[in-house]
């Protein structure tokens, strides 16, 4: 075989193989074209279900919302005044909860704090749950708990330094300041309550 012959023999099996190719890629794109379709009305179908069915599930529960606040409003009474005030309560409750909890994400984050893990909870937690389960153990433990001994809480008082002394009388200080200033507040006087009767003398 000649040289040129070899070279178009060549040149036609790269033609062949690079048309199979190409053939094979169309393919290959039509049915991804086709699976995509298919996913995409898969998709939709199922976010219309979907939709339907909160649709349904919202005015299901609108409804015996509706029916359970009209049962509730036909109360009377103590009892009726009772549940207007904590469903007047309710609006406020959930937005500062939202608050709070909007507050204390913020902390988190500066703080860099995270939650405990599960078994901190579980090691904190454990005395109160075998104290509940078996409170005459809990019992005899706390009266048999030398920190708790009349003679070794005056030794701990009688020891502590003049630092310790200070921030106490400190900390003192600041309760009894905090709450000469909220009766003020409730009170709305400085001294003594309003009131509409006479004052004697």
């Amino acid at each position: 075989m000649s040289l040129a012959a070899s070279r178009t023999v060549l040149r036609y099996s790269k033609f062949a193989a690079r048309r199979a190719g190409m053939r094979n890629a169309s393919s290959t794109s039509e049915v991804a074209a086709a699976a995509k379709e298919k996913t995409s009305n898969l998709q939709s179908k199922a976010s219309e279900g979907l939709s339907r069915m909160t649709s349904s599930a919202s005015s299901a529960l609108t409804k015996a919302g509706s029916a359970t606040a009209g049962a509730l409003g036909n109360v009377g009474g103590r009892t009726g005044r009772l549940i207007g005030g904590i469903q007047s309560m309710i609006p406020y409750i959930v937005y500062y909860s939202k608050v709070g909890l909007e507050l204390g994400k913020l902390v988190a984050q500066q703080r860099k704090m995270s939650p405990p893990d599960l078994a901190t909870f579980q090691s904190y937690f454990q005395p109160v749950i075998n104290g509940l389960r078996n409170p005459a153990t809990l019992l005899a433990q706390t009266s048999t708990s030398s920190a708790l001994q009349p003679a070794n809480i005056l030794n701990r008082l009688r020891n502590l330094s003049m630092a310790q002394w200070a921030s106490a009388g400190v900390v003192s200080a600041e309760v009894i300041g905090f709450f000469t200033v909220g009766q003020m507040i409730g009170r709305f006087k400085i001294v003594g309550y309003r009131s509409s009767a006479p004052a004697h003398h």
